[in-house]
């Protein structure tokens, strides 16, 4: 029978977003409202927790899961969200419960790695690969993904500019922006900077690492190089995933004076570095928005870790880390080019969507 909880939610988004917003997770929950393939199926999500996230919980409420919100203490939430679902019914834990054992485990950055999976781990992020990287049970790796470029090259990067915008940095034109990290999110981030009229460099370790067109890209290990770029920097962002990425740079980049924005999980500055220097004291700098991420870049990925979850229950996924079935993601960014509200910007990243 229907979950009078998924009716609630839905309810509740209709407010704020049109169909075409969260397009994949709307139509993950009219075919899974069906046949209810996650019925009675223990789940145990680790996303954090917004107002767009429940979005994502209305598919698997509408498959029949036995739903519970993990609050990670490694990553932010909305407090009133979090008493939101609670109040509808859906049960909420943070890290100082013990979780017992689980059928499927949806998890971000790590956080769940050490709680008991019966099918195995579906990890959204970069950071959380490499905590799993070791686990002998399966785990589908949404962040080795297709759609994960609308989230992070799209989204995170929009995120970024409005983060900026929050802390009273909105005019870029002209300005020198610096982005550590040429992976998804820092191309990204230098993608959106150079829209805004920003002069882009992008420095990584890899010499033939990819930044947009128009940027200009430095190897990391090139100190005269590196130290140049941050000595004219306006700001400078990091996008590595790797906890400390800068702690060599602390000296100069607090001498430079330039802005300091954190796009990871991880705290990328280093424990030396004052966390009063870095914006939203070095959580990401999206974080500090009501929506860090706009729910229409965060569709497709959310729609893409809740079918990896019900994929786990097949019991066909190989032990260790892998990506997602390929079908998957080709069912979904289906319905994404011909629905979604961003079907217009695909083009930007369609290289990355092949």
């Amino acid at each position: 029978m229907p979950d009078d909880r998924a009716e609630v939610l839905q309810e509740i988004l209709a407010r704020t977003y049109s169909a075409a917003d969260h397009a994949a997770l709307t139509w993950q929950a009219e075919s899974w409202r069906a046949d209810r393939p996650l019925e009675g199926v223990r789940v145990l999500d680790a996303t954090p927790v917004f107002q767009n996230t429940l979005a994502k919980y209305v598919p698997l409420l509408a498959a029949g899961a036995d739903l519970t919100v993990h609050l990670s203490p490694l990553l932010p939430h909305d407090p009133a969200i979090a008493e939101l679902l609670q109040g509808v019914g859906v049960r909420v834990v943070d890290g100082s419960t013990t979780t017992a054992a689980v059928d499927v485990v949806l998890d971000c950055a790590g956080a769940l790695c050490a709680v008991a999976s019966r099918c195995g781990y579906v990890e959204l992020t970069k950071s959380g690969k490499r905590i799993y990287a070791t686990m002998e049970e399966p785990v589908l790796m949404a962040d080795d993904s297709r759609i994960k470029h609308i989230e992070t090259t799209l989204g995170t990067g929009d995120g970024f500019i409005r983060g900026l915008a929050r802390f009273g940095h909105s005019d870029l034109s002209g300005r020198s922006v610096v982005v550590f990290g040429s992976g998804k999110v820092g191309r990204g981030a230098a993608w959106r900077a150079m829209r805004a009229g920003a002069r882009v460099t992008v420095i990584d370790p890899d010499p033939g690492a990819r930044s947009p067109h128009g940027s200009t890209l430095i190897d990391v290990s090139d100190p005269g190089a590196v130290l140049r770029a941050l000595s004219g920097a306006w700001c400078v962002a990091s996008a590595t995933g790797i906890p400390g990425a800068l702690s060599p740079f602390t000296d100069d980049l607090v001498r430079s004076g330039a802005i300091l924005a954190n796009l990871g999980a991880e705290d990328e500055f280093g424990p030396d570095m004052s966390a009063d220097r870095v914006l939203n004291q070095k959580a990401p700098v999206n974080f500090a928005l009501p929506e860090p991420t706009h729910l229409r870049y965060l569709d497709a990925t959310f729609a893409l870790h809740n079918a990896c979850g019900l994929a786990l229950l097949t019991g066909s996924s190989p032990p260790g880390v892998s990506p997602p079935p390929r079908g998957l993601e080709d069912e979904i960014l289906t319905i994404v080019r011909s629905r979604s509200t961003i079907r217009d910007e695909l083009p930007a990243i369609e290289e990355e969507l092949q």
